[in-house]
Order: structure tokens, then C-alpha cells, then sequence
């Protein structure tokens, strides 16, 4: 990107596209948001860690036979990957303070499900993880750990749900939240009670290929056949009102209090927008 003298931007594209490294089909690439590296992962069971300039920082054997899905953490230090086997493993990209790269270090595994694990996904702040595994469940796990003293996650919940070969799961950044897709449909459930809140059918003509929460945890969007559709997060409207409820009934200070109710009020007052929007 070369900036202008009046403010906006040529792009150059790069003189070459990146080695090729990979085997088989590249089925997930990723961009650590410290724009430290960019992370590609194929069919097989090969993850590629690169430099923004395309050059091979490690490369990772996942030792799952085949990968199924591969992401970077939204806070950068971490990748993570799931495939035939019942477990998420997880590593930490590892920079010296001097911003080079220093190596690729295991971090932990999620363990449980009984079954290949087909897709999982982080919140905001990496603390919390969510997978959906060919056992019919999905499973919320405590991150929060120090994993360099050999702290392992912990299982928060194990809820039973319909799945299908590659379905996918979405938590909102701020943890409410799941979503799963199962073929053509969506399942939304409270991340804090387990249970199911919404269910949407027939969303797409085909299979869905992915599911995201926007960053303001407002929407819902689902990949598949050639849309894109979008859908408002009223379960984590209401999921929000609840939580801000309960500390209001424990919030002792005046200023507190007002602040909180007044919160209360301008997501209420969303959601019922949503609402409204939806029957009209």
C-alpha cells in the first residue's frame, strides 16, 4: 500500500504469489491481526506459518490425518486446528521482543468429544472456545489458562445438537452467543445456560460453508450457495439484557446503577427495533 498526497491509497500487487508449499487443497488461510503472519492450512494435514512477504516461518504436521478446519486467533498468538481426530489442538506463534519470529510452540489441546471434531472458533479475547464434533455435540471450553505451567482448558458445557458433515460453529466475540449450522440450517443457543434459543431452516439452497458474528456482536452472516445472508443477534441482544440485569441487582453505587439501567434500556430498545423490523 502506498499512501497518496491526497490521502487515499494505491495497492501494488506483489511481484509473485507465495512458494507453493502445499499438497493438498488449501482449505483455510488466516491473518494474525498483529500482522505478524499470515497462516494457510490445507486438506492433508499441513499448516503454513508465513512472513507477510512470503517466506516460510515453520511449517506444523497436525498429526490429525486430515484437517478439517484451521484458524488464527482474533488476538494473534495463536493457531489452532481440527480434523478427524476428537481433539483441537492449539499453538502459540511464538516473536522475540525484537518483533522476530522465534518458533511455533504447542499450547493445549481440547480434549472430549468422542468423535472428529469438525470446526471450533475463539472469542474476542481468546478466552473462550466453542467445537462441534460428528458426536452430536458441542462443547464450551475455558481457555484462560496458563498453559506454560501445564494448565489444561476446562469444560464449561456439553450440549447435544444436530450436525452433519461440516457444519460449522460460530461464538460471538463477547461469549453469549453459539451458533452451529447443520446442512441447510442454524441453531443459536445462550452460551451461559446451554439451551437452544433460535433455529433458522432452509437458509441456504446448499450446504453452508461458514458462519460469523460481526465484532459488535450484532449479526449473524452465513456463507453458502452464492449468498450471503445476514441475521440480526437477538439471542445475544437478550443474553446482554440479562447479564447487565443481574449486575444491577448486585451494583451498589448510584452512578453504577444509572448507568446500567440506562444500558438496559438502549438494548431493549434494539431489540425490540429487531423485532418490530422482523414482523413487519
Amino acid at each position: 500500500m502506498i499512501k497518496k498526497d491526497d490521502g487515499t491509497f494505491n495497492f501494488k500487487a506483489a511481484p509473485e504469489d507465495f512458494p507453493q508449499k502445499h499438497k493438498g487443497i488449501v482449505i483455510n488461510i488466516g491473518i494474525a491481526e498483529t500482522g505478524k503472519f499470515i497462516m494457510s492450512a490445507s486438506v492433508d494435514t499441513t499448516i503454513v506459518i508465513w512472513d507477510l512477504k512470503g517466506e516460510a516461518l515453520a511449517t506444523i504436521n497436525t498429526n490429525q490425518m486430515t484437517n478439517s478446519h484451521v484458524a488464527v486467533s482474533p488476538c494473534g498468538r495463536f493457531v489452532a486446528s481440527c480434523g478427524f481426530t476428537p481433539d483441537v489442538k492449539v499453538w502459540e506463534v511464538c516473536f522475540a521482543k525484537s518483533g522476530e519470529f522465534k518458533e511455533v510452540a504447542r499450547a493445549f489441546d481440547l480434549k472430549g468429544h468422542s468423535a472428529g471434531v469438525y470446526s471450533f472458533d475463539f472469542s474476542n479475547d481468546s478466552r473462550r472456545m466453542v467445537t462441534v464434533s460428528k458426536d452430536g455435540t458441542w462443547k464450551l471450553w475455558d481457555t484462560d489458562v496458563e498453559y506454560k505451567k501445564k494448565q489444561d482448558p476446562y469444560l464449561l458445557r456439553t450440549v447435544p445438537c444436530q450436525v452433519s458433515e461440516g457444519s460449522r460453529i460460530a461464538l460471538s466475540p463477547d461469549g453469549r452467543v453459539v451458533a452451529i449450522s447443520n446442512g441447510f440450517d442454524i441453531a443459536m443457543y445462550s452460551a451461559s445456560t446451554g439451551e437452544l434459543e433460535e433455529e433458522f431452516h432452509g437458509v441456504h439452497s446448499e450446504e453452508i460453508t461458514d458462519l460469523k458474528f460481526d465484532i459488535n456482536n450484532r449479526f449473524l452472516v452465513s456463507s453458502g450457495d452464492r449468498a450471503i445472508r445476514v441475521f440480526h443477534n437477538a439471542v445475544g441482544y437478550r443474553a446482554a439484557i440479562q447479564d447487565m440485569q443481574t449486575m444491577l441487582k448486585k451494583a451498589s453505587n448510584d452512578g453504577v446503577r444509572q448507568r446500567l439501567q440506562q444500558q438496559i434500556t438502549d438494548a431493549q430498545n434494539a431489540l425490540d427495533t429487531v423485532l418490530n423490523a422482523t414482523k413487519n
